[in-house]
């Protein structure tokens, strides 16, 4: 075997029971099964860990951030001393839906669980710490929780066109913040509940990650 996959430190996966208990809970199956990173590649979901400590001068993340175009860099963060209506925000963050464009989220501190569909629409829990960051790719459905510590520091990324000073508040299931000098055309942050399988970002999803398995049937979200 070679070397261990450092990403493994910050992120983990894997596949969820059926269970409707605590949402913030791990929900493994019995026995565990993990799914690695590389599965979470076939579905789109890209990974990287990166130096949390030193966001600021990491060349690691500039080169991402220039190689993938993500110009704008915020935080925010998720906690009940800091979100009001916390409890109802953490319930409309964990409706199952999807986004135009793709989702970049750089943990900071704390930690969270986005949960994604694989090729067989099963939920797949992915556990991203402080140093992860994963990107979400358009069309793919999901959604996003806090673990038990209720906390978690993101860096939202995303990529604009046009250089241009101007204020921007984000939208994402009710709950706003506000970014200051970015540019002109807004990110496509508004989710769209399960099932919308009409539009043009889910049909290329399905095209570029789905066809390939199960004989090339595509999930029906709508079944």
């Amino acid at each position: 075997m070679g070397s261990a996959d450092k990403r493994e430190e910050v992120i983990q996966a894997w596949y969820m029971d059926d269970s409707d208990e605590d949402q913030r809970l791990p929900h493994h199956r019995e026995p565990k099964e993990y799914v690695s990173l590389d599965k979470l590649a076939e579905l789109g979901v890209l990974s990287w860990r990166l130096d949390a400590d030193n966001y600021e001068n990491d060349e690691e993340l500039k080169k991402i951030r220039e190689e993938r175009g993500y110009s704008y860099m915020d935080f925010c963060e998720v906690c009940p001393e800091k979100l009001p209506n916390y409890e109802e925000k953490i319930k409309n963050f964990f409706e199952e839906h999807l986004h135009t464009d793709e989702e970049i989220r750089y943990c900071v501190a704390g930690s969270g669980y986005f949960d994604v569909r694989d090729h067989n629409d099963k939920w797949i829990r992915v556990w991203v710490k402080k140093g992860g960051m994963i990107v979400l790719p358009a069309g793919i459905y999901h959604r996003f929780t806090l673990d038990t510590d209720n906390y978690i520091k993101e860096v939202p990324l995303i990529h604009l066109i046009n250089e241009h000073e101007s204020s921007i508040t984000f939208e994402m299931n009710g709950w706003m913040w506000e970014a200051m000098r970015l540019f002109v055309g807004d990110p496509i942050w508004t989710p769209y509940n399960r099932p919308h399988d009409h539009l043009p970002a889910r049909k290329e999803y399905i095209e570029n990650f789905l066809r390939e398995e199960g004989g090339g049937q595509a999930v029906d979200a709508a079944a």
